[in-house]
């Protein structure tokens, strides 16, 4: 079974990051003592033994960072954030101890250089030491050593899914015995997965001591033997997680909140929702709606003239769109078609080679030159710089009823672009794409993922080939 193999892991990991920290800290050393004759204010052993503390310090802080709970499917990204948080952390009770312990016991001469170099290089080592573990345990899992031994109670949708997504990402190491399920006959195999017998052969397998996890993926219909089934679980001991089947109507990953000791599930996170990250986001589009003004100013001066001269109508069209909390507002572009009544273009896509289109209205939507008057929609709040891009009114009516969650897009501000236009789903392209791509975006909002698509857009999202 895995358990005794994990114990042996996370105390040879142990022992790696010691070792890791002992090295940070000696090149650091090296480094102060070749190139810095103020070290030499205090002994060798006076700088070696401060690792008698920092040494445990740091795996402590490793430790209440969870840097040794067993991570198959968690990401780079957040154990490498945690190796950061760790380490500052440590290197500030460390220069806070120097500081107020230095004049009491002479550590004032104590190198702070050394402290910044040493503070660089664990992070760098560190992060090198866990993605050398990382990758080297995903490829005896992909060999099928170090393998978790699973067992699923309930033939579900839930247990399908499970079972694609384990078969697909061999490097967590999943090892699916089988399938327990009342109304599946014994034998019955998906995806390389058989039912071996009913949930009443439950309690004679817990006895056998062989499994490592118990899944329980019950359909829907079959939750009130969920208490009994986790009961029994529990009563052996062995670590039992809970795969609800309810993917077809909650699509999304969602989140659970503590209601004094009541578990909520919220069917949809939407980060922006919360008001100190909505208040990043608008300042962030006010700076960059002015910057874009400032910048892009002589190309829509140029822009406007051209319209003006070339058609002679009004150089802006103000469309009306659905935009936050499905309130409609009017979206500026520079006019691009030849003018004509309202009840004709406002259920008309655009089509290649349309006639309504001028021969300056091609080139600046091609260009998304037409686009730009919206930094003045960012400005006044109806836009972001980000985020979905609107539809007109007609166009939300059809697709709410004919797109599953189309109008889940309206719980954050419409975009100038979005993470849907930098993946080329724009103009003439599948909407069901691009919603998905939105939800995506409103599910994942980070300030860094907003400048990513911004910085995308440069490359990917000012030529459009579907924009005819």
């Amino acid at each position: 079974m895995i358990k005794e193999n994990q114990k042996r892991l996370n105390r040879l990991h142990v022992l790696l990051d010691a070792l890791v920290i002992f090295i940070s800290y000696l090149i650091a050393y090296l480094i102060m003592y070749y190139n810095d004759d103020a070290i030499l204010a205090l002994s060798a052993q006076v700088y070696f033994s401060a690792l008698i503390i920092i040494i445990p310090l740091f795996l402590i802080l490793y430790e209440f960072f969870e840097l040794y709970t067993p991570k198959r499917i968690s990401g780079r990204r957040s154990e490498i954030a945690n190796i950061s948080k760790a380490n500052t952390i440590g290197v500030l009770i460390v220069t806070l101890a120097l500081y107020l312990g230095g004049k009491n016991m002479n550590m004032h001469h104590f190198s702070r250089r050394l402290v910044i170099i040493f503070y660089i290089l664990t992070n760098v080592l560190m992060v090198f030491e866990r993605g050398f573990i990382r990758s080297f345990l995903m490829s005896i899992r992909t060999k099928g050593y170090n393998q978790k031994h699973v067992l699923l109670i309930g033939y579900s949708r839930a247990a399908e899914g499970y079972i694609d997504r384990v078969k697909q990402n061999p490097e967590w190491g999943y090892n699916i015995r089988g399938i327990l399920d009342d109304h599946k006959e014994r034998g019955y195999c998906y995806n390389g997965v058989k039912v071996i017998g009913t949930i009443s052969n439950l309690h004679m397998i817990l006895e056998m001591n062989v499994l490592d996890e118990i899944a329980i993926t019950l359909s829907i219909k079959e939750y009130e033997h969920l208490e009994a089934i986790v009961n029994d679980c529990e009563k052996s001991g062995v670590h039992t997680k809970f795969i609800p089947d309810y993917n077809n109507f909650i699509p999304t990953i969602p989140y659970i909140e503590d209601l004094q000791g009541l578990p909520v599930i919220n069917i949809r996170h939407v980060p922006l929702t919360e008001l100190h990250n909505a208040y990043i986001k608008r300042i962030v589009d006010i700076f960059g709606a002015l910057f874009g003004i400032i910048v892009f100013s002589p190309v829509m001066i140029v822009t406007a003239i051209l319209v003006k001269l070339t058609d002679g109508g009004p150089i802006i069209y103000a469309q009306e769109r659905v935009g936050l909390h499905n309130k409609p507002f009017k979206m500026y572009k520079f006019r691009s078609m030849a003018v004509q009544k309202p009840s004709e273009e406002k259920s008309k896509w655009t089509t290649p080679n349309d006639p309504r289109v001028t021969a300056v209205g091609r080139f600046i939507r091609k260009t998304s030159i037409d686009e730009m008057p919206q930094f003045f929609n960012v400005l006044s709040g109806n836009m972001s710089l980000v985020g979905p891009r609107p539809e007109r009114p007609f166009y939300v009516e059809k697709f709410r009823e004919e797109i599953p969650h189309y109008m889940i897009k309206h719980q954050v501000r419409p975009g100038l672009t979005g993470w849907a236009q930098v993946n080329g789903f724009r103009g003439d392209t599948s909407i069901q794409k691009r919603i998905d791509h939105d939800l995506y975006y409103i599910e994942n909002w980070t300030l860094g993922f907003d400048f990513k698509i911004m910085f995308l857009t440069i490359f990917k999202g000012f030529i459009n080939k579907n924009a005819y």
